[in-house]
Formats: C-alpha cells, structure tokens, sequence
C-alpha cells in the first residue's frame, strides 16, 4: 500500500508552537482522508524549527465506490414532494427511481445512488489546500507578492490581498509524495499562492544550503541528516540532555536539568551542539535562582552545579548551538559569555538595589502606619510603596494594598484554626506581596515569593514569616508542593479564598475552558492544603468574611446618596450601631441590606459548589469512587477534610460482608419509601412502640435506637470507623424485618408505622451518608 510523505518548510516556526502544530497537521489531514474514504495503517509527526513532516504508512490507493439507498416519498406524494426527492437525490426524472412496498405505508419511491470512489491523489490534492490555508496557528502573517492589493501583480504572480495565504512565516516549500515501498513515488502537485507541492526540500541554512530532491520519507530522513538536519526533535532532546550532562560530569559539574528549557532550546536547533562557557565567580553572589533565570530567559542556556551540592551554582554554563563551527565554538562561547555577563549584571544590580533604601521614604509614612511596617526595613519599605502607589489588583476588587488588607484580616481568622502563631500570621500576611515591588520581580515575575523569602531573611525576619512568604502561592498545581509550616499554611489559604471569594463577589467565574485568573488552580489548592495538611475548615463562614470586604467596596455607590462620605461610610460599616442614626427605612440602608445579604448568600452557595467540584475531581485522581463522593457531599457540606474522612470510612466499610448486605437493605428501605413518599401515603411522625406487632419490627426498631444514638455520638467525634461499626448493627435486623414483615399491612396505622421505622432507618444512615446514591 502506497505512503505519504508531506513537508511544510518555513521560514521559522516558533520553539512553543512547533509540537502542537506538527500535531494539528497530522490530526487535521488523517481526519479530512477518512472522511473522503480513505484508510491508513500508521502516521507519525515531526518538526523542526523549520519544517512541519507527515509520514502517513499504508494509505489506501482509492476510496471504496458506495451505494447509497435514499427512501422517498409515497408514489401518491405531492408533485412538490416528489421534485424535493429528485433534487435530494440527485435525479432528474422519476422514472430512474425505484418502487418499493410496505405493508403498512403502501407503495413508494427508492432512488439507488452510485458514487464511484476517488484515487488518493485525487483526493490528497483535493484537501491539501484547504488545510494549510484555514492551518490553526496561534499568529500568523501574510507575505510574499501574492499579499499585493487584490488586481495588481509583480514578477507574473498576482496580488490576491486578504486572500493569500496567512503562516506563522512565510512559507518556502512544500513536498508531497505518495507511492508504494517498491514503486516509483509520485509527486502530487497542488499550489498555494504560488508554491507548488513537489519533493525538493533544503537542508541546513548554514551547513547545507543546497536544493535536496527526495522520494519517500526512508531517503527524506536521510537525505537531511547529511544535510545536516537531525528531524526528530524527541532525538535532539535525548542529545542534548545527554551531550550536556556528559559535558558538565567532564569538567566536575552537575547539569541543573529543566525540562521546559530543553523543549525549547530542542525546538531552535536542527543540528545541535553542546558547549560549556564561564562566567566571573563574583556573580554567584546573586541567588541561584535569579542567575538561573537570567540565563534561561535571555540566553536560553543551562546552568550547572558542583559534583553532589544540592544548592548553589558553579559559574559554567551549558548553550546549545545550531552550528558545527570550524574552530570548535571558541566564538560562540565568546559571544554569548559578554551576553551573560551584561545580564548578570543587570541582576546584580536589581539585588543590591532592593536591598537599599526607596528614595522617597517620607511619602510612605501612612501606609507605613496603616500596615505596622518599620520604613528601617527594605521589605517594609517596598510594601508601603505597593500600597502608597496604589497598584491595581482587579478594577473592580481594588488595589494590591486593599487586597493585603483583606488576606490580613482573614488570615487573622484563620490563625486560631490551623493553629499557628498569630503575630507571626499577621506579619507574614502584611510582607507576603512587597517583593511585587522588588526590581528582581520586576524584571523576573517568576520570582515572587521566592525572593520576598530571601528579602525576608536579609532583614532578620523568622523563618516562619519568610517561609510564608515564599509558600503562600502553593500549590500552583495538582504536582507542586504544599505548605508544610503552619504560618505559610494560613497565609496560603487566606490569600486563595480572598481570590476566589472576590471573583466569585464581582461574578467572574471561569466558564467552560476559559480561566484568566486561575480560580481551578486556586480552588484545588485550597482542596489540597485541607486535605493533606488536615485542617477542619468550615468553608462557608470564611467565605462569608472574606465576601463582606469585597462587598463593601461598593459602599460609595450607596451611600453618596445620603451626602455622606468614603469614609463616613466606611465607619459606618466597621460599626452597624451607627446606622441607627440614618432612618432605618432609608430605601439606601434598605438597598445595601439586601446587596451585603444577597451577595453573601450567592457567593457561598456557587463557591461551595465550585469546591466540591474540586474535590470529587481530586478524590477520584486518589482513586474514590465518584458514587461514594456523592453519597457524603450535600449542598451544605463545608468541611471538605471531614467529607472526604467520611468517603475514606465508607469505603472501607462497603468493601465488608456488612457493608454489602447493609447497602442492599438500606437502598431496598428508602427505596420502598421513597415511592410511598411520592404517592402521597400517609407515615407515621415517630415510630410507635404499641403498633410494633412482630419480633423482627420490634428488634429493628430497638437496633435502630442503638445505632443512631451511636453513630450520632461518633460522628460528633469525628470517628467515622466508629460510626459505620455502629451502624453495621442494623445489618441482620433489617434483613430479618425484610423476610418476615409486610410493610404494606391492611391496617393503615400499622403500615403508617412501619413506613417510619422505615424512615428511622434513612435517618440513621444518612448522619454519615446518603446510601440511595452508593451503587451495588
């Protein structure tokens, strides 16, 4: 069967683009040939910084012919029914189409269309087009002569404006080949803008600049590794890890690995070699982590270690040429070593910057005072100027220092729960954004936290508070560490419930894939930091303080109503009994009632839900079935860590013989009363002794007594094993009661009864769990 060998070389492709567009090429042609009728065996992409390659193996060499049966109307049908039939089937008179029966129906119309099945290249050339115009790049740019003014023309190629093709650069060739192992290829020759698909590809820009003429994707692959172009970019990865290593180990270094930096600087060679170059020892001196982000971020290079140190960096640094150059690199490694050096530099001198007095000290003087700050301090100084600035957050949440503001207030709340030193909390919360006005962070964003953590540290603050500091943006991720130290766990959680809380106040949520401001990420986190830190949280309460700052900032729109003040409204929220001296009935106190009440209410009830979301989505990952998560979640559950215990207990317990049989009573319980609840039949308001007639009611009724007192008992613990043991005493009572008792009875009052004792058994389980939902 016939191959496919399809190239696409441009000028350059970005580094970040080239794996999910070598992707889409393979996705978009292997969709659009099986939808014309085609089959493949296998098709593998490639890239490199200059080319996109689809090998398609075992192509069909034809679509299969199809025989299609369209039903039509009743030969008694309409004239207009019939000529929609002839049209839908493409027949121009009646007479070619076919008479079938049905009992029912009667007699009516059958038309037998044939459609003859199409050679690849037919289709291959058909497709192609179409593709590579409508191709989904991020951004993407119109050039050569075909992007003239529609109508005007130059060197006999035709302007066609807006309508030429857009590429992520210009695009200079195309190959598009397709034959058998063992036969001559062919070349299929469609055109785009004046490109014509043909199979002539080049080589290195430097190394091997001449035309290459190709046939299949064996002697493609070859043809360019002696033309100095390693294809694929999985293989100049494992190179250039490797060569790297190699070359650091030589010279008694440790390569710092990266693997983001290795995709890239993968995706910006296509012969790559690996070189060492220096730097002056007096620039370690900086932290490690911004002389590794200097070089990353402008060089693209990596840095090193000595042999078996877990900190600090030696002054070598790994760079990666596109380049075989004839005197070993000595050049290159010049040239981007002056580079280095200038930005080490600048490094350098942001980190001594930020260790030295702000100018203007004497206007911070009240912001100073509104956060406790010591303006003796560079830290302290740099958050007085975050907030002196007024350095927007959010339009509509207010600035960063009103933000700090908020997280300092909650985290003061939330001290006492997870246990952690106040004063240290409120420290920590006033420091943990002032490196935003660090020249490090500036120029590096990647480093917030973490040099507000070393800043800290200069200064003489605990380690808790710098620790916080640094740790209050984790987790970023469903991989990224938590927060181990109690202070930077408090900071952590004010800092995530004050984002999501304040975007929730202002309704924006993420809806579908979108989410700008990270509220998933956020959300989990908090999810994480409660679970695997054990913090018993409840969540709508918190959310409740941190909601009412948010609304409050709408006070000005309420209250200049009334002549008042910013500020005479703000004192008037920090104390309600001030409001007695306003009416009462005033339409304005009225109105900010009901948008403080209102808000709250809507926040907690969406958040919430956004939460649990969250944690079914974490729990199922930890392998919880979601029916379990169900069963423990309810609208109010708001102490995720007691919720997921609860899930923990419950599994356990239904994997026993007493769980199962359990689960099989209890779902046969609440689902015979959940139907006589729906018909309307009368149940009993408590369960009546006198009106229990038989011993397997009576010895129900006395076990249900047992086990709801004890489960109650332990769930006010928070000993959930203990509360499923507890309720494993109801298993051979609600068995027996099945066998030998007719809910149902004659006697109305008697089946009201059992109806609730049936009832007494739902209530029973549900203080741990809703059973109905637990499949099995």
């Amino acid at each position: 069967m016939p191959d496919l060998l399809l190239e696409l070389r441009s000028e350059e492709i970005p580094a970040r683009m080239q794996r999910k567009a070598a992707g889409d090429l393979k996705k978009l042609v292997t969709d659009a040939l099986v939808d014309a009728g085609l089959t493949y065996e296998g098709a593998r992409e490639y890239w490199t910084p200059r080319r996109l390659t689809l090998d398609i193996r075992g192509l069909t060499a034809r679509s299969a012919d199809l025989r299609e049966e369209i039903k039509g109307p009743s030969t008694k049908a309409p004239e207009q029914a019939i000529a929609g039939f002839l049209r839908k089937a493409g027949l121009s008179d009646i007479s070619e189409a076919q008479v079938a029966t049905d009992p029912k129906k009667g007699d009516f119309y059958v038309a037998i269309v044939s459609k003859a099945g199409r050679a690849a290249e037919e289709i291959i050339a058909d497709v192609m087009p179409g593709i590579i115009r409508s191709f989904p790049w991020p951004k993407s740019m119109r050039s050569g002569f075909a992007s003239m003014p529609k109508g005007s023309s130059y060197g006999g190629v035709e302007g066609k404006g807006s309508e030429s093709l857009r590429w992520v650069r210009p695009l200079q060739s195309i190959i598009c080949t397709f034959g058998s192992e063992h036969d001559e290829t062919k070349v299929i020759p469609f055109e785009i803008d004046s490109i014509t698909a043909g199979n002539v590809t080049y080589g290195h820009r430097f190394h091997a600049p001449d035309a290459i003429t190709v046939r299949r994707f064996d002697d493609y692959v070859a043809s360019l590794e002696k033309a100095k172009v390693m294809l694929d970019a999985d293989r100049r990865k494992d190179m250039i890890l490797h060569d790297a290593r190699d070359l650091a180990f030589a010279s008694g270094l440790d390569l710092v690995e990266d693997e983001g930096l290795l995709e890239e600087v993968s995706g910006l060679v296509e012969w790559p070699h690996v070189l060492m170059g220096t730097f002056e020892k007096d620039y370690l001196e900086i932290p490690a982590e911004i002389i590794r982000l200097t070089i990353k971020t402008n060089q693209k290079c990596f840095v090193t270690r000595p042999q078996g140190v877990e900190e600090g960096l030696s002054n070598h640094f790994i760079l990666i040429s596109n380049i075989d150059a004839k005197d070993g690199g000595k050049e290159i490694i010049h040239g981007n070593g002056k580079v280095v050096r200038a930005r080490l530099s600048d490094a350098k001198h942001f980190w001594t910057r930020d260790q030295g007095d702000i100018p203007d000290l004497g206007t911070l003087v009240d912001s100073a005072k509104k956060f406790d700050l010591d303006l003796k301090k560079p830290l302290d100084q740099r958050m007085a100027k975050l907030d002196a600035l007024n350095v927007t957050f959010h339009a509509k949440l207010g600035t960063q220092g009103a933000r700090v503001a908020r997280i300092r207030a909650l985290a003061k709340e939330l001290a006492p729960i997870v246990g952690a030193d106040p004063i240290l909390v409120d420290r920590a919360a006033v420091l943990a954004k002032a490196d935003l006005r660090t020249e490090a962070v500036g120029e590096f964003p990647e480093l917030q936290g973490l040099m507000g953590r070393r800043y800290a540290g200069l200064q003489g603050e605990k380690e808790s508070v710098a620790i916080a500091i640094e740790d209050h943006y984790k987790p970023q991720g469903p991989s990224d560490r938590v927060p181990k130290d109690k202070v930077a766990i408090t900071v952590a959680l004010a800092d995530k419930l004050d984002t999501l809380t304040g975007f929730w106040a202002i309704d924006e949520k993420p809806t579908g894939s979108k989410d700008p401001y990270a509220l998933r990420r956020a959300a989990l986190g908090v999810v994480r930091i409660l679970l695997e830190r054990s913090v018993e949280l409840p969540l709508l309460k918190q959310i409740e303080n941190a909601a009412i700052p948010v609304l409050n900032s709408d006070a000005e729109r309420f209250f200049s109503e009334m002549g008042k003040s910013v500020s005479a409204a703000a004192e008037i929220l920090n104390r309600p009994e001030m409001v007695e001296e306003f009416d009462s009935s005033s339409p304005v106190i009225e109105g900010w009632s009901d948008h403080v009440f209102h808000g709250i209410y809507r926040v907690q009830n969406d958040l919430l839900s956004f939460f649990h979301d969250r944690l079914k989505v974490y729990l199922r990952d930890m392998g919880a079935r979601h029916d379990i998560i169900d069963s423990v979640l309810t609208p109010e559950t708001d102490d995720l860590l007691l919720a997921a215990r609860r899930a923990e207990a419950l599994t356990s317990f239904i994997s026993s013989e007493d769980g199962q049989n359990l689960l099989a009573g209890t779902k046969r319980a609440t689902q015979l009363l959940a139907a006589e609840e729906k018909k309307g039949t009368v149940i009993a308001e408590g369960v009546s002794g006198e009106l229990l007639k038989l011993d397997a009611e009576k010895a129900l009724w006395a076990a249900v007594q047992v086990a709801s007192k004890e489960t109650s008992e332990a769930v006010s613990k928070k000993e959930y094993r203990s509360a499923m043991e507890a309720l494993s005493q109801l298993r051979a009572p609600v068995d027996k009661f099945f066998e030998d008792v007719l809910v149902n009875d004659e006697d109305t009052a008697i089946r009201a009864n059992r109806l609730a004792l049936l009832k007494a058994i739902r209530e029973a389980t549900g203080t741990v769990a809703d059973f109905s939902k637990i499949s099995g």
